[in-house]
């Protein structure tokens, strides 16, 4: 495959889920929670959008790996696609159009390609090899992250401040006070925003390889950085934390660290 027909692929990918997750957006579905303590919740979109990517996915390319939230993972060769249907169920759930379908491509262990279509809104923001883009009537845009270096300059998001528990705590309700403004709840949206140089930074704890496979390339081919709170590699998911510069990747790592 090449770099163009990737880009191709991916945009096909999620035509066939937003076909799924569309029609039922703020309409009265069904709701299964995954958890008995806690409430993780999945819908029919969910389950009927990962069943479309995959079958897409084993049709065209029968012989690479699949991970999806809903569905698990199917083992097969070096390239692996990397699925949440739906990144955002809770705001799925709720009317508001911040979720986003995401799709990841691995290579030899490495995030090659994703995309986040949020198709309410009618925007795809898609990144691989060939660069970083923001699709949306017609318009392709590029992605660049902006140059903010501080963080009390910075704009940061993440899901919920309950994440932080425990001995991070205060670490991370430092690192909020610095900022100069923080918002919650955007999910996947406020790494686009990031890309897309709304934002300058997102952190988050305990992220799943789905959550973040996709938006790997959407940040790197931006210009900006991913890692965990070690600075490594977040393929295998865990701590993030996604920056515009070294410079506010290095003092937010050094907060979070303690």
């Amino acid at each position: 495959m090449t770099a163009v027909s990737d880009r191709e692929f991916l945009l096909s990918l999620a035509d066939a889920a937003d076909e799924v997750t569309l029609p039922l957006f703020r309409r009265q579905i069904g709701v299964d929670n995954k958890l008995d303590a806690d409430f993780d919740p999945v819908t029919e979109a969910d389950r009927g959008a990962e069943r479309a990517i995959r079958d897409l996915i084993r049709k065209s390319y029968p012989e690479d790996a699949i991970l999806g939230e809903e569905y698990g993972e199917d083992r097969g060769g070096s390239r692996k696609w990397v699925i949440d249907p739906i990144d955002g169920t809770r705001l799925f759930i709720t009317g508001v159009p911040l979720w986003g379908t995401l799709i990841g491509l691995m290579e030899n262990g490495r995030a090659t390609a994703g995309i986040m279509s949020q198709p309410y809104t009618g925007e795809r923001f898609l990144a691989g090899p060939w660069g970083a883009e923001h699709l949306r009537q017609g318009m392709v845009t590029p992605l660049k992250i902006r140059s903010t270096k501080r963080i009390e300059d910075a704009i940061m998001f993440s899901t919920t401040p309950r994440h932080f528990e425990g001995d991070v705590r205060s670490r991370y309700e430092a690192l909020e006070a610095k900022t100069k403004l923080t918002r919650f709840g955007t999910d996947c949206y406020g790494f686009c925003m990031l890309a897309a140089g709304h934002a300058d930074l997102v952190v988050e704890r305990d992220l799943k390889p789905y959550d973040i496979v996709a938006l790997i390339p959407i940040i790197e081919q931006a210009g900006g950085i991913v890692s965990n709170w070690s600075g490594g590699r977040m393929e295998d998911g865990g701590d993030l934390i996604a920056a515009a510069t070294p410079q506010l990747h290095a003092a937010a790592m050094e907060m979070l660290n303690g």
